[in-house]
């Protein structure tokens, strides 16, 4: 265990979706995720872990131990329920004036740092980070100028007010993290971030949950799919952003190829509607009907961590089309459970995922280039248990330790440029 010398304990900020939250429903997603199991990493190398999110039950106790060192804190902001994320700005003064309570309860110098995710936390971390003289640490997550400038048919843009806050918060952060160069890169081109502030952090796997485990025929075989089928599967938030559609027109384009396919096709949709999916919830089945494809076709409800690695180590392949990606953590699990993936080439995607060798990358959304993909695969089961085993061995690379280990270093050196800005600030005014 590595304890370290500047960082005691972590303010984390997650205003609009709760570490607690189950991922793949509502906006619980990935970031969830990557919270979860950083906060944890954190706390075994010997880092207090406060995550501050906003309440949305009554029920909810103010204060619940997440796992040894990591403490989730319910903050009072609007009404529990009916607040969409849209509707969240106006709810930040209350948010914050939460956070400065629990802050004055503790006393000064309690937090060392303050690490925010999303923008909606960093319009807080900014305040009170400011007001605690102790340096900010923000992850975008997702960028809005990047969901514009790639955004599905149909798809509603981000708002202005959000990309005004993103340029707000990479000014005023001492240190932004991004999960890829290419994220980091998008920083300096959108936003006019500083490189020399911006750390590349890659999110990491569980890989005690998400590995090969007892292998494929026992996992189809408790989720009742049959030994022999062709499984694609689509794992995740359904809204338009990820592309579930453009599973479905392939798979109509599959069977339009090999008729003979349906017999032995099997496509799980695991997850429920999310963002601007919450509009039409039942989009996707509509599509699936009207493609002929529904006897094929399989909706499943979000699942904790353990199931989702079973859907993982049960299917052929995973099919993750999205139309931006800052990693692509969903892809880094399957592969860890020895699953080959077909993906848009899109975000962090193409460091997931090793063209040719652990999957294949699709250059644009074009159904039939997914459709081939998948035919390929199904036509050539040795080719799809070659790229299985390379993928369960690249994604050893992408423990959690190592994720941990990192962003303490970027806290540290946050520490020291933080302390270096204002004894400057004093010699000046002083």
């Amino acid at each position: 265990m590595r304890y370290s010398r500047r960082v005691r304990r972590v303010a984390m900020l997650s205003v609009h979706t709760s570490p607690l939250d189950q991922p793949g429903t509502g906006d619980a997603g990935g970031m969830n995720v990557y919270i979860v199991e950083l906060s944890r990493q954190l706390a075994a190398l010997g880092i207090e872990v406060e995550i501050f999110t906003r309440a949305t039950s009554g029920a909810l106790a103010p204060e619940v131990g997440l796992a040894p060192g990591v403490l989730v804190r319910h903050v009072d902001a609007g009404p529990y329920e009916g607040l969409s994320k849209e509707e969240l700005p106006a709810q930040l003064c209350p948010f914050t004036h939460g956070v400065m309570q629990a802050w004055a309860g503790a006393g000064p110098g309690h937090y060392d740092v303050v690490h925010t995710h999303y923008w909606l936390s960093g319009h807080v971390g900014w305040l009170v980070a400011e007001r605690w003289g102790v340096p900010l640490v923000h992850a975008m997550h997702t960028m809005a100028r990047v969901k514009n400038a790639s955004l599905a048919a149909g798809d509603t843009p981000e708002p202005a007010a959000r990309e005004i806050g993103e340029e707000q918060i990479v000014r005023a952060a001492d240190r932004l993290i991004a999960n890829t160069a290419e994220e980091a890169a998008d920083l300096a081109r959108h936003y006019e971030a500083d490189p020399l502030r911006t750390a590349v952090v890659h999110p990491g796997v569980n890989l005690g949950t998400f590995r090969p485990g007892d292998g494929r025929a026992a996992a189809r075989e408790r989720l009742g799919l049959p030994p022999d089928a062709f499984v694609p599967l689509f794992a995740g938030r359904i809204q338009p952003l990820k592309g579930p559609d453009i599973l479905l027109h392939a798979v109509r384009e599959l069977l339009d190829a090999d008729p003979a396919l349906r017999g032995r096709l099997i496509v799980p949709v695991v997850g429920g509607p999310s963002g601007t999916g919450l509009a039409r919830p039942e989009r996707l089945q509509k599509l699936a009907a009207r493609l002929g494809i529904a006897d094929v076709v399989r909706f499943r409800p979000p699942v904790a961590q353990h199931g989702l690695a079973d859907w993982y180590r049960a299917a052929s392949v995973l099919v993750m089309p999205s139309y931006s990606e800052s990693f692509g953590l969903v892809a880094a699990e399957a592969q860890a459970c020895g699953t080959p993936v077909v993906a848009a080439a899109v975000g962090g995607l193409p460091v997931v995922v090793r063209d040719g060798e652990t999957g294949f990358l699709i250059h644009g959304h074009d159904p039939a280039d997914y459709a081939r993909a998948l035919a390929r695969l199904a036509a050539r089961p040795e080719l799809a248990a070659g790229l299985g085993e390379a993928a369960a061995r690249h994604a050893r690379g992408f423990g959690w330790e190592a994720t941990a280990a990192r962003t303490l270093a970027v806290y540290e050196e946050a520490i020291q440029a933080h302390r270096f800005v204002t004894r400057g600030l004093r010699s000046n005014y002083g």
